[in-house]
């Protein structure tokens, strides 16, 4: 598995050399699960039907018993997941945004994973 890897800002690294690919290892998969879950369904022309659920099962009104089964199977459909070890999601009404921890168990190692999805892009 080879991923280029990316900023703290998440832009891809160029002219890094080696340093600008995970390659097989656990920060691949973390990379791949990320990649993942930013995805929104039908963003990708190639595959429309590729995607994170947003407007479906995650956004809006109602679905606080979905968006984690969403995040769940998203995460655990990544190539090189074996299994989700811990998971935990916490909403901020307020802010409007979704933050997921998980640890991850792949076929290089554990991996943690950390993210915020927001409908509101910090600026």
């Amino acid at each position: 598995m080879r991923y280029r890897a990316l900023t703290g800002a998440g832009d891809s690294t160029f002219c890094s050399g080696a340093t600008a690919f995970h390659v097989d290892n656990a920060a691949a998969v973390a990379q791949a699960i990320r990649t993942r879950l930013l995805l929104l369904t039908g963003e990708w022309f190639l595959d429309v039907t590729e995607g994170t659920p947003y407007s479906t099962e995650i956004l809006g009104t109602g679905t606080v018993p979905t968006y984690d089964a969403a995040i769940r199977t998203r995460i655990l459909e990544t190539a090189g997941v074996t299994e989700l070890v811990a998971y935990s999601s916490d909403l901020n009404r307020a802010t409007r945004a979704l933050s997921v921890d998980a640890t991850v168990a792949t076929i290089y190692g554990q991996t943690a994973i950390d993210i915020t999805l927001s409908t509101v892009t910090p600026r």
